[in-house]
């Protein structure tokens, strides 16, 4: 007797099945792919079944008290001026679905990430210093503990950002003030919520811009004005008016933060290790010369308001890793407080 395998390649040859018996072929034919189809669905199914289930989680609002690693003590608060650069990381798929420092189930496809010191959740607004694209997205976890590094993204938003396959990047971290205090409100306790009453004044949605890049090494062009605090002239589509009445903002529905990438104006940056600064330029000279054994060093004055600093530094640095490599020896070395910096 004829195999079905010998049958099905004869009657697609055209030597075999006459037209009477093609009746016959087309229902055994249907009948086999109809077998194959459901045996693929039931393997599909039972992998379905395989794979674990993440349990989605939401977090709690949390500041938290000073705590140690590695030596280093850090010093949580609250800070709505927040406005730093410094070197981005991102982490993935071994900590994905784990909880995070305020109780929310870690996503490495959503858009959050990481900060030692700032409350969770808290919305800032991150920059890619190397090719301008930003992000707004929620801090709604603690790290990363890597010497010279003051964010960890997420995954998906290391993609959006652009530094997904080189690890790391130089960034711009801004808290966005008005939005950190409803999702601050958003996620207090009741009891809390009654007590502080957050004040929110107004509340600045996404809003797409585009600026032109800055112009290839040693060409010359016109570069948009910009300044600190508005960097893309962004245009408030809607606000909420000044109010501190508990009632009213449990109210308000959270909107979550969308992954929308505006592009901003960058200046080139150059990189260097900050030792130190001291309001005493002995300090800074002492310092600069227990360093030197390790890499010269020099001494930069710096304002902030009427107070005069005195910075001790290594660099420029033309990668991370070079930076990383002298960081690590001045640490090792005794100065803990040592960082990368940005400028």
């Amino acid at each position: 007797m004829m195999g079905f395998k010998s049958f099905v390649s004869r009657y697609f040859s055209g030597r075999f099945c006459a037209f009477p018996r093609a009746g016959l072929c087309l229902i055994l034919l249907s009948a086999f792919l109809i077998t194959a189809c459901a045996e693929t669905q039931l393997v599909v199914h039972a992998t379905k079944k395989l794979q674990p289930k993440v349990e989605k989680k939401t977090g709690t609002y949390k500041v938290g008290d000073p705590y140690e690693i590695n030596d280093v003590w850090y010093y949580p608060s609250v800070d709505y001026e927040y406005d730093e650069t410094g070197i981005a990381s991102w982490y993935g798929k071994q900590f994905h679905g784990a909880l995070t420092a305020n109780g929310e189930t870690f996503d490495m496809n959503a858009i959050s990430a990481a900060h030692k010191t700032l409350p969770m959740p808290s919305v800032v607004q991150v920059t890619n210093l190397e090719n301008g694209r930003s992000l707004k997205l929620v801090v709604n976890d603690r790290g990363p503990f890597v010497n010279g590094r003051i964010l960890d993204a997420s995954r998906r938003t290391a993609q959006l950002l652009g530094f997904e396959k080189q690890g790391t990047a130089r960034v711009r971290v801004q808290v966005l003030a008005d939005e950190s205090r409803l999702i601050a409100y958003q996620n207090s306790p009741k009891e809390l919520r009654e007590e502080e009453k957050i004040k929110i004044t107004a509340v600045e949605r996404d809003v797409v811009t585009s600026q032109s890049l800055a112009p290839p090494p040693g060409e010359q062009g016109n570069a948009p004005e910009t300044s600190k605090n508005d960097e893309t002239a962004p245009v408030l589509r809607s606000a909420l008016p000044e109010m501190g009445d508990a009632e009213t903002l449990s109210a308000i529905k959270e909107e979550p933060v969308d992954p929308v990438v505006s592009q901003k104006y960058v200046r080139p940056t150059a990189l260097y290790i900050q030792a130190g600064a001291f309001t005493k330029v002995e300090n800074a000279y002492r310092i600069k010369t227990q360093i030197a054994r390790i890499s010269p060093a020099q001494i930069t004055e710096a304002k902030v308001g009427a107070q005069t600093y005195f910075r001790v530094r290594i660099g420029p640095f033309r990668t991370v890793e070079q930076a990383d490599s002298i960081l690590d020896s001045v640490i090792n070395a005794g100065y803990k407080n040592a960082r990368l910096i940005v400028e």
